[in-house]
């Protein structure tokens, strides 16, 4: 018989008989376990086993068969169990492999069969109940990582601080000594302030408060450490004026101590004197002479400072007014540079007016010699005419060809001259081109002016020819020529009402050069 391998370590017992989905024949239990076979080995004997259970039963040598027995056919050496003498079971193996199961967790769904169970679902079923190795409670195996992460009361945890490891029950303890641990400054509300550097801010921190470093001489201020200095500095003659009393007091002392000769006047703890005995008074004399002289040069040593003080908000005032100066010219550089762009946005809005004005010509240009002009707003912008707010308006450019004249029309809604407030007055404007030099002046070319009617049966019409010797069709030399045409064009009465020459508001006129002889 083949010997069955005892190096494996991760053999389990027997799978329990519930997950069975159907009764289970005698002949695919474990003699052990008592439940189903899992890798199961049958023994001389002919009795089958888990292997994981047969390896436990004869670690510590030859064993007699239970089974055996309580078959009463026990009989040696046939019914004596050596785990040098059984053999896999692969055919009881392949029909426990067959067999339907299921899952016995709560809420599980799964089913499926043996083989498939301990293959891919026994030990990996998200509702299985598992133990959790920090606390020893059990949780379902799906809820594992997020206890493991935010739940176990034994997980460990990194200070995101300062790194230390321990436990979460000790959390708040950690964060009590941490050296690291944020701090707010209730003085400037600062916050984020390490522990450990917390003690060196408060000293430095401009908003904290302390007493006057004259208080023992009578200063009664609390100043903020930022405004100290300035403190200091304004308070300079009173705290001279603290410390003379204590300065006088001393200074006499000393002399009355000097004139009455040893042993005549002591200085009692509130600086004040009195006789003392001639008896024994030597050696007081001069230990009252050394604490004078000890009071007298820190009083000196007080001084110098107040001095050095003094010297210190000079110079602090001469480099403030420095630094006015240099932001006054710092200043001036930059107003000079904001009066310097306000040119430049000047002349861009200049730049993108032209640019507009000539995007409007170039949409409404044609180089053929007719023009349609639409004019929309019909009754608002007559008004502003007859109002004198805006008398009249002329046309985009047109021009006889790509390279000839330029031309436009002047229209005056409540008519100029002799059609003033009766007709519509209409007149034609040569204007100066870019190829101006090339062509033929004066300006000869019939010109036709027309009034459309929008339902095309009766149009308002007007022609003409230049007179030649009219500075009107002579080669402008400013931007346009006098405008000539028609003040009559057409009465202000045919507008009226339901005309054909005005619809939605909106009136059409219409200029046709003739372009014979160009």
């Amino acid at each position: 018989m083949a010997r069955i391998s005892l190096d494996c370590q991760n053999s389990l017992p027997g799978i329990p008989l519930s997950v069975l989905s159907v009764p289970m024949e005698n002949k695919y239990k474990c003699q052990q376990c008592l439940q189903v076979l899992r890798k199961p080995v049958q023994a001389q004997c002919g009795h089958r086993f888990c292997v994981h259970c047969f390896k436990q039963l004869t670690s510590s040598g030859p064993k007699p068969c239970e089974a055996c027995r309580q078959e009463e056919i026990y009989e040696e050496p046939i019914s004596i169990l050596h785990s040098n003498e059984a053999f896999p079971d692969n055919a009881a193996g392949r029909e426990i492999a067959s067999l339907p199961a299921r899952c016995l967790n709560q809420d599980c769904t799964w089913t499926g069969s043996i083989k498939e169970y301990e293959a891919q679902h026994e030990g990996r079923c998200e509702h299985e109940r598992v133990q959790c190795e920090a606390c020893q409670n059990h949780i379902v195996r799906r809820d594992k990582d997020r206890h493991d992460e935010r739940e176990c009361e034994a997980r460990t945890l990194n200070c995101k601080y300062c790194k230390v490891t321990f436990n979460f029950k000790d959390i708040k303890a950690h964060d009590e000594i941490c050296q690291k641990f944020p701090l707010q400054c209730k003085d400037c509300g600062k916050k984020k302030i390490p522990r450990e550097k917390f003690n060196d801010h408060i000293k430095s921190c401009a908003k904290s408060k302390s007493a006057c470093p004259f208080s023992e001489v009578g200063c009664k201020s609390v100043i903020e450490n930022g405004k100290l200095g300035d403190h200091e500095h304004s308070s300079t003659m009173e705290h001279l004026r603290l410390l003379l009393p204590m300065v006088l007091s001393m200074s006499m002392a000393r002399t009355h101590a000097d004139a009455s000769g040893p042993g005549e006047w002591q200085e009692d703890s509130g600086l004040g004197l009195y006789r003392a005995p001639d008896e024994g008074s030597g050696a007081a004399a001069i230990t009252q002479s050394v604490d004078l002289d000890k009071k007298v040069t820190a009083l000196e040593n007080i001084v110098c400072v107040l001095n050095r003080e003094v010297e210190r908000s000079s110079l602090t005032l001469e480099a403030f007014a420095h630094q006015h100066r240099l932001d006054q010219e710092k200043i001036e550089s930059l107003s000079s540079k904001i009066r310097q762009l306000e040119r430049t946005m000047n002349m861009r809005d200049l730049q993108l007016s032209e640019t507009e004005q000539l995007v409007r010509e170039l949409q409404f240009c044609t180089y053929d010699g007719i023009f349609v002009w639409k004019i929309t707003d019909f009754s608002r912008r007559r008004q502003d005419a007859v109002a004198g707010r805006a008398p009249a308006m002329f046309s985009p450019a047109f021009y006889s060809s790509k390279y000839g004249y330029k031309m436009c029309l002047r229209l005056y809604l409540n008519g100029d001259g002799t059609g003033r407030g009766t007709h519509l007055s209409l007149f034609f404007v040569v204007m100066r081109g870019k190829c101006d030099a090339l062509l033929k002046w004066p300006f000869s070319q019939k010109v036709t002016l027309m009034l459309l009617d929008q339902n095309n049966r009766e149009h308002i019409i007007d022609a003409f020819r230049p007179d030649v010797t009219s500075t009107s069709f002579q080669r402008p030399i400013s931007e346009m020529n006098i405008a000539s045409g028609c003040p009559l064009f057409c009465p202000l009465a045919k507008l009226a009402g339901k005309s054909p020459y005005m619809r939605d508001d909106t009136i059409f006129i219409k200029a046709i050069v003739d372009l014979t002889g160009l």
